[in-house]
């Protein structure tokens, strides 16, 4: 590949100025930024020009369908509804909390062409947890399914009973979806609404260590940006497939569409949600992750991108290994949501003999989502890097202990600042001075960054310090992945009278196949220092626990491992 052919080149030459993407200076928050200067500033606006889609498939979940013009004609009619009935305004916030049924999109798309923020609630949690989060974002409407109806209704009254709204449920707990559609006018327009791009969208909280959950306040901007940074990825592998010019739109071509396996309440979801209605694709969801279902769906809709954890995409690639042509559709397989195995992604450039792009998108809910992407070839030659900053992103690596720089290619705290970035965190000014420096947001990863290329080895919180030498799970846990017989693997500390802490490697075999410890203590020895091997090795039968994110619920098995090691 010559150098004008580049990602990096290509992406430079089509946010100049004139450019599809263009990429100006603005004021954002009173810090100077680098901001998509065309196309949509508002979620209002993608709101608005789903209609013009008509009866192209919107949405698809089992067997039920919708076209993009039924969309529009139940979000204008549910905007309505929720001004005049609700007496919701701008700033409002209704909070929503399902799994991934197709009452979700409507849901999205109504509070947007308002201007209401929408509160997305984690569908795993307890009765408590939903009601800590209700009551934090002043909920005015709750939207829920049955299950979560359930969850909440001893609470009502203490929660000064919010009006609720019932999806697919027994309708005995609040008004029911079916009548509340039944309602609507469907010959509604969307109602007007002064909607700015640096308006709240979202509060989407953090999963949370220690403490309560944190509301990350999304606006408009950082979620058309990172819709923005994704059409533009997509855009230059375009181009970099046709010989560096920009692919010119075929009407008869087909649709694209993309089985999404994330959480919608996660920052992924709404992703997918808004990425596939800004460039009129097909979205296909599931109750739950179940990939004999998804390998049906990819090949009945003809799909042409899965996107999922790293868990979800290795059972995938398994079954892709047995049926390539099953899924032959497929162009690209997007990882994130945790940490991705460099052999993984060799795994996608093999199995679909580099017919199907991998990438990665790192972020959190503070960046809405990737701040950082890998894709296609770049990825496949860098699979330990998690890639480049989006454009407009800028990337610092702080000295932790002293707040200043690091030099070139040496391990600190990984610092953002951009248009992505949220604004701060809801009602809660002492966690956003401790999270946010003149718009900068701290990770909490260690990395580093060499000639642009950004390396994460480990959260903060996770590194193992073991007589003084620092041991970063990720880079234990890469290499694990890499032993044929582990299916999935987890290392983390626990304390040791001596050296402080030392490192323990939880390990999950593949269906069928066995491995002893030191088989997986003599795999790691082969291709790390003595120190950073495991003292440790416990195999497990059952799945490791992880948040609806995919990453794995460290804090949880730390004091179960602890209590394990000490009663050896």
């Amino acid at each position: 590949m010559t150098d004008t052919l580049s990602r990096a080149a290509l992406t430079e030459r089509f946010t100049a100025p004139g450019q599809p993407f263009e990429i100006g200076e603005r004021e954002v928050r009173g810090i100077p930024m680098r901001v998509f200067t065309a196309g949509p500033q508002t979620l209002r606006e993608i709101a608005l020009s789903l209609g013009a889609f008509g009866e192209r498939p919107f949405l698809v979940f089992r067997d039920e369908r919708w076209t993009y013009a039924e969309q529009a004609r139940i979000i204008a009619g549910l905007a309505r509804c929720l001004r005049e009935e609700y007496g919701l305004r701008k700033g409002d916030r209704v909070a929503v909390s399902m799994r991934n049924y197709p009452e979700w999109t409507p849901v999205f798309w109504a509070t947007q062409l308002l201007g209401i923020v929408l509160v997305p609630l984690n569908a795993w949690w307890t009765a408590p947890e939903l009601r800590y989060a209700i009551e934090d974002a002043g909920a005015r409407l709750v939207i829920v399914d049955g299950e979560r109806a359930a969850l909440l209704a001893p609470h009502l009254d203490s929660l000064g009973n919010p009006p609720l709204v019932e999806v697919r449920g027994t309708g005995t707990t609040g008004r029911g979806w079916d009548e509340l559609l039944a309602s609507l006018d469907p010959a509604a327009e969307p109602p007007d609404a002064d909607v700015e791009p640096d308006d709240d969208a979202t509060i989407l909280y953090t999963s949370g260590t220690t403490g309560q959950p944190k509301g990350a306040i999304g606006t408009h901007r950082n979620h058309c940006t990172n819709l923005f940074n994704t059409a533009l990825s997509a855009f230059v592998s375009g181009a970099m497939a046709n010989g560096g010019e920009p692919v010119v739109p075929d009407p008869a071509a087909p649709q694209p569409g993309g089985l999404c396996t994330f959480p919608l309440f996660h920052i992924a979801g709404i992703t997918s949600i808004g990425y596939t209605a800004m460039v009129g694709g097909k979205l296909v969801t599931q109750y739950k992750w179940d990939r004999d279902e998804a390998r049906a769906l990819v090949r009945r809709e003809r799909l042409t991108a899965v996107s999922g954890v790293p868990t979800v995409i290795r059972s995938l690639l398994d079954d892709a290994a047995e049926d390539t042509d099953g899924l032959g559709t497929l162009a690209g397989i997007s990882m994130g949501g945790a940490p991705v195995p460099p052999d993984l992604v060799g795994g996608v450039d093999q199995v679909f003999d580099a017919l199907v792009a991998p990438s990665n998108g790192y972020g959190l809910t503070e960046t809405t989502s990737a701040v950082v992407a890998n894709v296609g070839s770049d990825y496949v030659a860098r699979p330990d890097s998690v890639g480049r900053c989006q454009p407009g992103t800028e990337v610092r690596v702080v000295d932790p202990g002293t707040g200043e720089d690091v030099g070139e290619g040496e391990i600190g705290e990984l610092w953002f600042r951009g248009p992505n970035i949220v604004r701060g965190y809801w009602k809660n000014p002492e966690a956003t001075a401790a999270a946010f420096t003149d718009g900068w947001f701290h990770t909490g990863d260690l990395g580093r960054v060499s000639e642009g290329w950004v390396f994460v080895v480990d959260r903060m919180k996770d590194v193992i310090i073991r007589g003084g030498e620092n041991i970063y799970c990720a880079e234990v846990e890469a290499v694990l992945f890499r032993h044929p017989a582990v299916e999935d693997v987890t290392v983390v500390g626990v304390p040791h009278p001596t050296l402080g802490e030392e490192a323990v490697a939880v390990v999950v075999p593949r269906e069928g196949m066995s491995v002893t410890a030191e088989e997986i203590r003599r795999h790691v020895a082969a291709g790390l220092a003595a120190f950073k091997v495991p003292a440790h090795v416990l195999i497990r039968s059952e799945p490791l626990p992880r948040t609806p994110s995919g990453k794995v619920l460290k804090r949880d098995l730390r004091p179960v491992l602890a209590a394990e090691v000490e009663a050896r």
